[in-house]
């Protein structure tokens, strides 16, 4: 099975369309938390054999879903073969999700507390609906215009043998449901970038929209969805910025993004870690915290920023 899509792969990309300004719903609690999508998976999987599963995860849950998981479908799952592939490559933890999976919508309290956070430090922020699926461990969260679309698959580690059938990066990505409201709060805060066009292209900017949106993410929710990158930099953060530092105005991302299982010798995913410290270090030097929420989530230029951050003086 190919699982050429990284965690979380939305970036820039989606950020520099300035998402969510089209659809200007300030109430956090008037944004729809949707869970419909993972009874219907159960309902599909249950009624599923070798004989017919193709046939019935299109007609009973792909093609019976919200809006949200026909969006995630044609953005991260495919078809149903592309899920039947996914399902019998990894079969117990797939079976293994649908407890963990089934308690998606306690995690509400949480997620709204982040949206209200939100609120406070950037008050002109826009709070769209969310829209929780089940897919082919591709993708843990995405975004469109309209929506954020959560791939609960994602979350099913429980314990260790949960992730024996999952490859290295599988297991290495993979978290726990509790980690939930922190993928959400991370595209939330991607959800409100607003980013000029002609910043998507070099590495410095997807590592920047990238790491900002899970240093704001921690600041709403209290965590990031990386963990796992800062254990791995945190020791070694110096190296990897004379590392990161040689490349960050060229356009080769394969050596810090979007990497998946092709990354060797270190994780993948590693610009995610180098964007955080800058975006940290942006607001930790800042004197109007609320005004530096706002000028991260708005860069005009991302190399004025990276000099304002005073991050590369951390090393002299």
């Amino acid at each position: 099975m190919k699982r050429a899509i990284t965690f979380l792969l939305v970036g820039l990309a989606a950020a520099s369309m300035a998402f969510g300004q089209g659809q200007a719903n300030r109430d956090p609690n008037a944004a729809k938390l949707v869970t419909s999508d993972i009874d219907l998976f159960w309902k599909a999987y249950d009624k599923a054999t070798p004989t017919n599963d193709l046939y019935v995860y299109r007609d009973e849950y792909l093609r019976k879903g919200s809006e949200g998981l026909k969006a995630f479908t044609s953005m991260r799952i495919g078809s149903s073969c592309n899920l039947v592939d996914a399902i019998a490559t990894a079969p117990k933890y797939y079976a293994g999700l649908r407890e963990p999976s089934l308690k998606v919508a306690s995690y509400e309290p949480q997620i709204r507390s982040s949206y209200k956070k939100l609120q406070e430090i950037y008050p002109d922020a826009v709070f769209p609906d969310v829209y929780f699926v089940i897919g082919r461990q591709s993708s843990a969260g995405t975004l469109t215009d309209k929506m954020l679309l959560i791939g609960v698959d994602m979350f099913g580690k429980s314990t260790p043998a949960s992730l024996e059938e999952l490859s290295p990066w599988l297991k290495a990505v993979v978290g726990s449901m509790d980690r939930l409201p922190f993928v959400v709060a991370h595209e939330l805060i991607h959800y409100q970038q607003k980013y000029p066009r002609n910043q998507n292209s070099t590495l410095l900017t997807r590592a920047v929209g990238e790491g900002s949106a899970d240093f704001i993410a921690e600041l709403i929710s209290g965590s990031h969805i990386n963990p796992h990158l800062h254990e791995y930099g945190n020791p070694i953060e110096k190296e990897l910025w004379l590392e990161f530092q040689k490349e960050i105005n060229g356009t080769d991302l394969s050596n810090w993004m979007y990497q998946g299982e092709k990354a060797v010798r270190r994780p993948a995913d590693l610009g995610y870690y180098m964007g955080y410290k800058i975006a940290e270090s942006y607001y930790r030097n800042a004197t109007d915290k609320k005004q530096a929420v706002r000028e991260i989530l708005e860069i005009k230029d991302v190399n004025e920023f990276l000099t304002n951050s005073k991050y590369a003086d951390k090393f002299k």
